[in-house]
């Protein structure tokens, strides 16, 4: 049979959604919808027949309709599974909440809320004041403000306080974070004068107070939380650099990225400075993320003096970066936590974190027997986890991996990304490997099911 034959027996617009299967599935997502799935099924099917291919039946095309609207309606953000075991996972939507984040963050969700109503006066109030009373619990600081992230809280700072003024900074600490937004330019964008000082390895207290002009209002600190600079260095300490300010009158700016309330020696990392440490040294204001290490919701904190913080809360841009009622709620939840001790067992990065070799052989072992069980040749490796998230660069922690033996490692990774729900890995030394560390616990039977699928011999 010839193309012009095919093409004549491939059905109308019409007589395709009278198939029973596009009826309903016009009933079900609409008219609309289902005739452009339809004409887009068709458009294609066409094309392929006169490359060669035979018509199919009207049931094969119905699926095809139904196959593209689901596709078509289907989230472009949806839950996928972390086996890379990098911790705070950027791409992945960093920190996973805590149960009672999700609880709070659901609950204002619902219905109306007291966002900006006192309820002891009976009238407006400011939704500054949710988080605030507990981050100076936690740190020490006289007052907070939370906006969007952590870019916007030093850009807020930048040019609430230092538009058309010199700000001190040193060269070693002009860092680009994710998306290659860089320091320089978020400063320059905020109408500070960037005033850069001694070099990239080595920078010292006097080579701030050289700097100072009649211009000057502040020094400023960004923690190279993203890249560590090793060998032939220095740098002054924060508290040398508070001292510096203080005498002569300027405000310290300190940027400290993730920023983290725990200390993190105790769980085999490397040193991370503290929030609570840099508002104890004296830093006029500090600003973190509440969605890397602290483990909450997408959010810039600034803590510091009261004083700064009442400009900050009235000025103009705040209102343009300020969080809704679902974050306050998911960060008031997360800190919580800290506040209750409960941090390591309740806030999944510090869970995984704190997660020890035996735990996590004994969960690998138990993934490799439902493997082996369901056809997949899989096997136990010792590896390394990554904390990720632009902290702790160098910091590794041991773990145990998951290796699935498999003749295309890149096939089967790209079949499990594209799988539902999707399934991210790595692949190391030629192996496709899952790290048990950053799968949380009620994925587990998903995670099995979805890989034995993906990869079975």
């Amino acid at each position: 049979m010839g193309i012009q034959e095919q093409l004549r027996k491939l059905p109308s617009v019409d007589r395709l959604l009278q198939d029973e299967t596009v009826a309903e599935l016009a009933a079900q997502w609409g008219h609309e919808l289902t005739v452009s799935a339809a004409r887009e099924t068709l458009d294609v099917t066409r094309q392929a027949i006169r490359d060669g291919a035979a018509c199919p039946p009207v049931e094969v095309l119905a699926r095809e309709v139904d196959e593209r609207l689901a596709a078509r309606l289907r989230p472009t953000l949806r839950p996928a599974i972390n086996a890379t075991g990098v911790i705070v996972h950027t791409n992945l939507g960093r920190a996973p909440l805590s149960a009672e984040a999700r609880s709070a963050m659901d609950a204002v969700a619902l219905g109306y809320s007291n966002l900006e109503y006192d309820l002891d006066a009976g009238k407006r109030g400011s939704r500054y004041i949710h988080a605030e009373e507990i981050l100076c619990q936690l740190t020490g600081a006289e007052a907070a403000l939370v906006v969007n992230n952590n870019a916007a809280a030093v850009l807020l700072i930048l040019m609430c306080f230092a538009r058309g003024r010199e700000v001190i900074i040193s060269r070693g600490q002009l860092v680009e974070i994710g998306g290659g937004f860089r320091i320089p330019d978020v400063m320059r964008q905020s109408g500070a004068v960037l005033v850069e000082v001694g070099t990239t390895n080595r920078t010292y207290t006097r080579d701030y107070e050289a700097a100072i002009r009649e211009d000057t209002v502040a020094l400023m600190r960004v923690h190279r939380s993203n890249f560590l600079l090793m060998g032939f260095t220095h740098e002054p300490t924060l508290a040398e650099m508070v001292d510096l300010a203080t005498a002569r009158n300027l405000l310290l700016f300190d940027d400290l990225g993730s920023g983290t309330l725990l200390n993190t020696e105790p769980y085999g990392l490397a040193h991370e400075p503290t929030i609570q440490e840099s508002v104890a040294a004296g830093a006029s204001l500090v600003s973190c993320s509440g969605d890397k290490l602290l483990g909450g919701p997408q959010a810039g904190i600034i803590l510091g003096r009261a004083d700064l913080i009442a400009r900050l809360k009235k000025f103009p841009l705040t209102r343009a970066l300020r969080v809704d009622k679902t974050t306050l709620a998911g960060l008031q939840a997360t800190l919580r936590h800290y506040l209750l001790g409960e941090a390591a067992e309740k806030v999944p990065v510090w869970r995984m974190i704190s997660l020890d070799e035996q735990a996590l052989r004994k969960r690998a072992r138990a993934w490799v027997r439902k493997l082996n069980e369901q056809g997949v040749n899989a096997q136990i490796v010792a590896g390394r986890s990554t904390v990720g998230g632009g902290s702790l660069p160098t910091a590794t922690l041991p773990t145990h991996l998951v290796a699935l033996v498999t003749g295309s490692p890149d096939t089967a990774a790209a079949r499990l990304r594209t799988g539902e729900p999707p399934v991210i890995t790595r692949i190391e030394d030629d192996q496709l490997v899952l790290d048990p560390r950053t799968v949380l616990p009620e994925q587990e039977g998903t995670l099995l099911q979805v890989v034995a699928e993906a990869v079975r011999d």
